[in-house]
């Protein structure tokens, strides 16, 4: 992926060197062994010395200062890809969001969080947070490294931040507290294959416009979409995939809806509610 030298975006706050702001007490912590469980993931050295506080600032590293830079220019992309594409193809402003960076815990307008739970959106403050540490993880034990891959995965996390934009955001999560169970996961995943469908069409328009692909980039973010799917989570984690159970969709689902908004480049070929997933 072509990113180095290129310009950053303003939008990025980097709370990594903050330490944590205070531990998350014992129900925080079974909290975040048991989606650690979920995902397949060893939260153990996450959980350690969560129930303390921690104060004083923390020093980064060589690596966390570049997946900094490198977080600063694809958000800077999504920027300049969605302002026109989102007045161009739904008549709306787009207002940028903001990314946080942070490690171990974090608090937002959603409630406290852990790099366990992986990236994730907030509507409430209308950002975006990620612990960089993910990324190498999913390179290490997902078998999803390179710079596109974790491209993908921001792109994915803006897709919700357009969702929000749009109101589907909104309308989903107003409906999926009424709904039984399985038909709220169906919701959740419709939710979560058009935010991959909208990272496609960023990735559509970010080549067109930057020329950012190199060859063998798709197949990153091919082989990211797949290990993020619900069953290959389930399945790594040592459980018989149930598709009741899914909320962000099958690994080849995943990869049929990013494809499909970067082959397409358009909104109208995201809409998972109405493709018979429902």
């Amino acid at each position: 992926m072509q990113w180095r030298g290129r310009r950053g975006s303003s939008n990025v706050e980097d709370r990594r060197g903050m330490g944590r702001a205070g531990g998350i007490g014992i129900a925080g912590t079974l909290v975040v062994l048991a989606v650690g469980y979920f995902f397949g993931i060893d939260v153990s050295p996450l959980v350690q010395g969560m129930g303390q506080e921690q104060q004083g600032e923390v020093e980064l590293t060589e690596r966390d200062e570049e997946w900094g830079q490198f977080v600063s220019v694809v958000l800077a992309d999504t920027e300049e890809i969605w302002q026109p594409v989102l007045q161009d193809q739904a008549g709306l402003a787009y207002q940028d969001p903001t990314l946080v960076l942070f490690r171990g815990v974090v608090q937002s307008a959603c409630g406290g969080a852990s790099s366990a739970m992986g990236p994730f959106y907030c509507p409430g403050d209308q950002r975006v947070y990620l612990d960089t540490d993910f990324f190498d993880m999913m390179a290490e034990r997902m078998g999803a490294g390179g710079d596109f891959a974790a491209a993908y995965v921001i792109a994915h996390e803006v897709g919700h931040h357009v969702q929000n934009l749009t109101g589907v955001l909104g309308e989903v999560n107003a409906a999926r507290g009424s709904l039984p169970e399985a038909e709220a996961n169906l919701v959740s995943v419709a939710t979560e294959l058009q935010a991959d469908c909208y990272a496609g069409i960023w990735a559509r328009h970010a080549q067109e416009r930057f020329g950012t692909l190199d060859v063998g980039d798709l197949d990153e973010a091919m082989r990211a979409a797949a290990a993020v799917g619900d069953d290959v989570i389930q399945a790594n984690a040592g459980r018989t995939p149930v598709p009741d159970s899914f909320t962000h969709g099958s690994g080849a689902q995943r990869q049929e809806w990013l494809m499909r908004g970067f082959d397409s480049g358009d909104m109208r070929e995201c809409d998972t509610f109405g493709a018979g997933i429902l």
